[in-house]
Formats: C-alpha cells, sequence, structure tokens
C-alpha cells in the first residue's frame, strides 16, 4: 500500500508536508488551511495556490502544491476593512 506525500512549497523554496490536497487558486494560510473570507484585515497574510505538480519516488507519489503570497492590495480586495 502506498500513501500520498502531500507538500506545500513555499515562495521563498522551503517545503513541508501537509495533511491535506489543495485546489488551484485556493486561497490559504501559512500552515496550508483555508482561510475563512472576508479577511477580518487587510494585513493578514494569505497564499494562492498556483501550480501543482506530480512525481513517483521509491516511497510513493509526491504531490507539491507551490503558493505565491498576495499583496497588501489582494488582501484590502478580500478584507472587510
Amino acid at each position: 500500500m502506498t500513501f500520498d506525500t502531500i507538500v506545500i512549497v513555499y515562495p521563498e523554496g522551503d517545503h513541508r508536508e501537509i495533511e491535506r490536497h489543495l485546489q488551484l487558486n485556493e486561497l490559504v494560510d501559512i500552515n496550508g488551511y483555508p482561510v475563512r473570507l472576508p479577511l477580518e484585515t487587510a494585513k493578514t497574510i494569505v497564499y494562492r495556490v498556483y501550480r501543482k505538480s506530480t512525481s513517483d519516488t521509491n516511497n510513493g507519489p509526491v504531490i507539491k502544491y507551490y503558493i505565491e503570497q498576495l499583496t497588501i492590495d489582494e488582501t484590502a480586495a478580500i478584507s472587510r476593512r
């Protein structure tokens, strides 16, 4: 039996394993969890999933989700204030 390894790749190139699959264009926090909209403030750090890649290794498939940080203008557009 093989299990998928799910990894989130940060803009700086760092990566970490996460527990859930993501969707393209999904808005997530730094840990890969979905954010609640509207945001409390425009100063909230929010990432967007912009790319997905899959590779096979000896330990099973590795699914990587690449994220990019939203700008202050983008977060302001989806915040209450």
